[in-house]
This record gives C-alpha cells, sequence and structure tokens, in this order.
C-alpha cells in the first residue's frame, strides 16, 4: 500500500502542476489515512482495492468527532484520499473509486483577514528605526511584499537577476512556474536601493550567492524565517491580529481595489489563475464599506 501511495507523491511532483506545499500537505493528509487504516479495526486491509465507501466514511466520522479539525481542513483531507483514489482507479489498480460519493463537510468561505492603512504604515516603518544590514533587508522584504502582493514563496526566491531598478520591474516565478513581471513604485526603488547598496553586501558570504534576500548565514532566506521576521515586527508595534506574509498581499489587494484599481489589473498583479480568487477581495472591501454605512 505504502508503495502506490508513494507512487502518487512522486506523480504530483513530477507530471502534475502542483507545488512543493501542496504535495507536502498531500503526503501528510494521505500518511494519516495509512495510519487510520492501520491501528484501527481496518488492520486487516492489506490493499487498497480492500478499503470500501462504509471505510472512507468511518474515517471522516472520526476525523469529525474524534479530533479537533476546522470543516477546512477535514474538507481538504477528504480532496487528498479522493484524489489519490482517482489516481487509483484511472490505472486500473483498483475496481471502483471508494470515495466518490463520499461528500466533504460544508466549508463557510471566510473573508481574508487585512491591515488597515494605518497598521500597515506602522509595519513597514518598524525596520527602519535603524539602519544596519538585517533592518535595511527587513525594510526592502515588508516593502515589497506590500507594494506588490507577492507570495511569501515567491518574495524569498526572488535573485538579484530578477530585479530591474531602471524599469521599477521584478521578474517573478509564480505558482505553475508562470512567470510575470510585477511593477514597484519609487519608495519601493529606494528601499531596494539602500539594502542592494548598504544591506546585503554585509550579508552574503560567497560572490556565488544569487539569492536577493539573505538570512544571517549569507544563504537565500527561507518562507519561516520570513514568517519569524513579520511576526516579530507586528508584535513590536503592537498589532494584536495575527499578521503573516499572506496577510499583507490580502491588504495590497483589498488597498489596490479600494482605490480603484480593476480587478483584472490585480489578478494579473496577484498570479491568480481564476478572477473568481480575486473577486473575494472586492466582496471584502463592500463589506468593510457596508459596515462603515451602518455604523455613521
Amino acid at each position: 500500500m505504502e508503495q502506490q501511495l508513494l507512487a502518487f507523491l512522486q506523480y504530483l511532483e513530477q507530471q502534475s502542476s502542483y507545488s512543493s506545499n501542496t504535495t507536502a500537505a498531500y503526503k501528510n493528509d494521505l500518511g494519516q489515512f495509512l495510519e487510520f487504516l492501520r491501528d484501527g479495526r481496518y488492520a486487516q486491509l492489506t490493499d487498497w482495492d480492500e478499503v470500501t465507501e462504509e471505510v472512507v466514511h468511518a474515517y471522516l466520522a472520526y476525523m469529525t468527532e474524534s479530533q479537533t479539525y476546522a470543516s477546512s481542513t477535514i474538507a481538504r483531507k477528504v480532496a487528498a484520499v479522493k484524489s489519490f483514489f482517482n489516481y487509483l482507479r484511472a490505472r486500473d489498480l483498483i475496481d471502483t473509486n471508494p470515495a466518490q460519493k463520499v461528500d466533504s463537510p460544508k466549508v463557510k468561505k471566510r473573508l481574508p483577514q487585512t491591515l488597515t492603512d494605518d497598521q500597515v504604515e506602522q509595519l513597514l516603518a518598524a525596520p527602519t528605526r535603524r539602519q544596519t544590514p538585517k533592518n535595511l533587508r527587513d525594510a526592502a522584504l515588508l516593502t515589497i511584499l506590500y507594494a506588490t502582493g507577492m507570495r511569501v514563496t515567491e518574495v524569498v526566491s526572488l535573485l538579484l537577476a530578477d530585479v530591474d531598478l531602471d524599469n521599477q520591474l521584478l521578474q517573478c516565478a509564480g505558482e505553475k512556474n508562470e512567470q510575470r513581471q510585477i511593477p514597484f513604485d519609487e519608495e519601493t526603488k529606494t528601499v531596494l536601493q539602500a539594502y542592494l547598496r548598504d544591506g546585503r553586501p554585509n550579508l552574503v558570504k560567497t560572490q556565488t550567492e544569487q539569492s536577493l534576500f539573505l538570512n544571517h548565514r549569507g544563504q537565500q532566506l527561507t518562507r519561516q524565517g520570513l514568517w519569524l521576521i513579520i511576526k516579530a515586527y507586528a508584535r513590536e508595534v503592537g498589532l494584536n491580529q495575527a499578521v503573516t506574509p499572506h496577510t499583507l498581499r490580502h491588504s495590497f489587494a483589498a488597498h489596490k481595489l479600494n482605490s480603484g484599481s480593476d480587478l483584472q489589473e490585480v489578478q494579473k498583479l496577484l498570479g491568480h489563475a481564476n478572477i473568481s480568487t480575486t473577486q473575494i477581495y472586492k466582496q471584502l472591501n463592500e463589506q468593510t464599506e457596508s459596515k462603515g454605512e451602518t455604523g455613521s
């Protein structure tokens, strides 16, 4: 059973357009499903073809009743199981798909959390209180995240060659490795120039390192490292809500639409394949305006 599971994960990595994060989530979710089969009353099962619809329903009940998962988490785990069995069925490794008729829990779509203009200003100003190489890096990081709406993986993956200061453009390799050019304003250019001039040269250890943003070891900054940087500055300026790199992406999109940018433009900047994904920020602005009118 493990071999077929590993083959599916390899298929996701090599043949599909899923990101490494999505593949890692599938590995975790399907590994949990396999543990459920082996630790409980279904331990006698030795082949995926022996898994019935009743077994999948039992797994769904286990997650719903025995675990403290949010409905969105359960829906994701069920989707992973469905995808795996679809893979097995397409290759005639099972006769029927036992998950085909299993319904996922209804997930209430939550609107993204954003910062106000004042909160963004406080956050972006926090690292500028000192002019150390680290602070110059952090100022450039936060500014780019908010000024471009880039995903955290896209930002930490930036190379020196991706920065075009003259034309004020960043070359971004997005999801599914789709390339897009993202413009940035004069203020972002100034912050970037300061980091490239006085920050990065003091962080880099080897001249062969081409990553734009470096950690204290002179290596490419990681997603986790960037998350911790933002968390620290959010705490420093007294922001009570949870602030992540994606919070700045959400704020960028909402503020862009609120200032008059059209939906298609914001979709292109964010790298959304479907405009319905971008539409949620318009709903967020409409909800905010409605609350403002109610309170006035």
